[in-house]
């Protein structure tokens, strides 16, 4: 479908344009002396709106004429004969319209003879206008049909890019949690069946929760205390949480589990090597339209350099660029006995 004729206020501007044309063109026959204003008028409108219409088939040879992949001899020959009958068609048009003109009593204006070449000059400047401005629409349609492949291409990516870094965070978290019972069955086996149930329960909500691409941070929060409690079966009193989250942040969402690994990262690279344990803290605050949301956690002053990253903060940074790119950010405050990590996200409530 033509896509001017498919919107009432395009059509309605390319006949606007084609009356313009029709008024330039009698004024045009005015001054030349070919006939009066009235008679140019009552002339020119009606061939010039008629001639828009015939203009409008040049959308569908534009289509199937795109110049970079038609040949110069077809490309200049079709165009050429197809406007030569149309120009021919018009101008016979606009003399029988002279005709009928002086039939219904409004006589005056040139002889045919006189009337014929300004007819061909002025037909032929209006379907050249007409045959370049459909090939402009037809470049901007080109172009935007491929932004729109590219932003779906890109939608694409990163839809599957999120679905690989969520499907690493239950693998990750199971493979520790199954490493902490196996430390557990030999020296006590009911805290090992215990932190199983936990497990359990964790994993029940973790795995609706997860295929979600936002949740709110309440639930997260829950997540989080859930699986400190099953660590707590493990370290005692070794471990000891503690949350300081503003009333104002618990119904923000955010990314599926994206504090999880950063709590996992907290037990398992900083209290598991400290003999005496330590506190690990989450915080979460709003300010100026972000959320700040911070685990912190102490640390052996004499770790590895390395130590202290691990697969869920590069999970978690990965994640959060791909989601909000430059709106958002994870910062890693290593201290000598303090790591702490502070992820900053648009505040968005939840609809």
């Amino acid at each position: 479908m033509h896509p001017i004729v498919t919107h009432r206020e395009r059509l309605l501007l390319y006949l606007a344009v084609w009356i313009a044309f029709g008024a330039l063109l009698a004024v045009v026959l005015a001054f030349s002396g070919y006939g009066s204003l009235r008679w140019s008028l009552l002339f020119a409108l009606p061939v010039s709106v008629l001639l828009g219409a015939q203009a409008l088939w040049s959308w569908y040879l534009v289509r199937v004429l795109p110049p970079g992949a038609t040949s110069l001899p077809r490309f200049v020959g079709t165009w050429l004969g197809v406007g030569l009958l149309s120009l021919a068609i018009w101008v016979a048009a606009g003399l029988g319209w002279r005709w009928a003109l002086r039939s219904l009593g409004a006589p005056g204006g040139p002889e045919p003879a006189a009337l014929a070449p300004l007819l061909l000059f002025a037909g032929s400047i209006g379907l050249l206008v007409s045959v370049l401005g459909h090939y402009m629409v037809a470049a901007f349609e080109v172009s935007r049909d491929a932004e729109r492949h590219a932003l779906e291409l890109r939608v694409l990516a990163r839809e599957a890019e999120l679905r690989f870094l969520r499907g690493q965070l239950d693998p990750h978290f199971l493979f520790n949690s199954l490493n902490s019972v196996a430390a557990l069955i030999g020296s006590d086996a009911a805290a090992a069946r215990r932190m199983c149930f936990l497990m359990s329960d964790f994993f029940r909500k973790s795995l609706g929760l997860g295929t979600q691409q936002s949740i709110l941070l309440s639930e997260e929060l829950a997540l989080a205390e859930t699986y400190l409690k099953i660590e707590q079966v493990r370290f005692g009193e070794r471990l000891r949480p503690r949350f300081e989250v503003s009333e104002s942040t618990v119904a923000l969402l955010v990314p599926a589990l994206v504090l999880q690994p950063l709590v996992e990262n907290a037990v398992h690279h900083g209290v598991a090597h400290l003999l005496e344990g330590g506190e690990i803290k989450v915080c979460a605050r709003r300010h100026a339209g972000l959320l700040e949301l911070a685990v912190e956690n102490p640390c052996d002053p004499d770790r590895p350099a390395s130590r202290g990253t691990g697969v869920g903060l590069a999970n978690v940074r990965a994640r959060i660029e791909t989601l909000f790119g430059n709106r958002a950010r994870v910062d890693v405050v290593a201290q000598r006995e303090r790591f702490c990590v502070l992820v900053v996200l648009p505040a968005m409530a939840a609809p």
